[in-house]
């Protein structure tokens, strides 16, 4: 049985114009690697209403998760909770335990929330919330839509929320494999493997070290014996090529 897939959808004009450097999806792609969920697809896209809701409703057509990052704040470019509710065709207005997490959080710190901050508590109808404990924002889930903030910290929070709820497979394990010889040396037989194991991901990663030149070949699997298959078969070609 193969495992669920996910994609990511990176939310923000500061990740398209190189202001700000995405970390959301690294950490996602390891985290959903160690439960057993194959993420398929990253895609970045403007704070525009239209480009939103139509990758959002390619990603989650296609994929059994679809978990975005940023425009969940305060301010006008914050536009992804709107465009999420007209993906899904629902309404959208400030609910009342939205609003009593983010006041309780500000009151901690003698604050009262402004008109501003509670667009933070705006969630599409028939959305749970995703509890963010860090600064009572709270992100939410609708149908296989996992809304996150973009901060990296309370993303990591929130995905350590989300992830035990959602159905998930076998974690694909990982083993490496260094060949000093170029990938050229290597193509051939390594394609030849590929299609003889098609369950099994081969990864090819050419180095330079010194004077050597080199290729590190991942191996990826669900299956152990299939991974210890696969490295056998790849020694046996390290022997052949040198």
């Amino acid at each position: 049985m193969s495992n669920p897939t996910a994609a990511i959808l990176v939310i923000g004009d500061e990740i398209l114009s190189g202001r700000t450097r995405e970390a959301n999806a690294y950490h996602l792609a390891n985290e959903l690697t160690r439960v057993g969920i194959d993420l398929r697809e990253i895609r970045v896209v403007p704070d525009d209403h239209e480009v939103i809701v139509d990758a959002l409703n390619a990603l989650r057509a296609a994929h059994t998760h679809v978990f975005t990052s940023g425009g969940i704040g305060p301010t006008h470019d914050d536009i992804t909770a709107d465009a999420v509710a007209a993906a899904f065709g629902v309404g959208i207005d400030v609910r009342d335990d939205a609003r009593e997490l983010l006041e309780n959080a500000l009151a901690e710190r003698g604050l009262t929330p402004t008109a501003d901050q509670l667009r933070m508590a705006r969630i599409p109808d028939g959305a749970t919330l995703i509890v963010n404990g860090r600064t009572g924002a709270p992100g939410f889930s609708i149908g296989n839509v996992h809304v996150m903030a973009g901060v990296p910290s309370i993303f990591v929070d929130m995905v350590e929320t989300v992830l035990p709820t959602l159905d998930a497979g076998a974690p694909r394990l990982s083993r490496e494999l260094r060949f000093e010889v170029g990938e050229g040396r290597i193509a051939s037989p390594l394609r030849e493997l590929a299609e003889a194991m098609p369950e099994v991901i081969f990864g090819s990663y050419p180095f330079r070290e010194g004077q050597i030149r080199g290729t590190n070949i991942v191996v990826r699997a669900t299956d152990p014996a299939l991974l210890d298959e696969a490295m056998t078969r790849l020694e046996e070609i390290r022997t052949r090529v040198g």
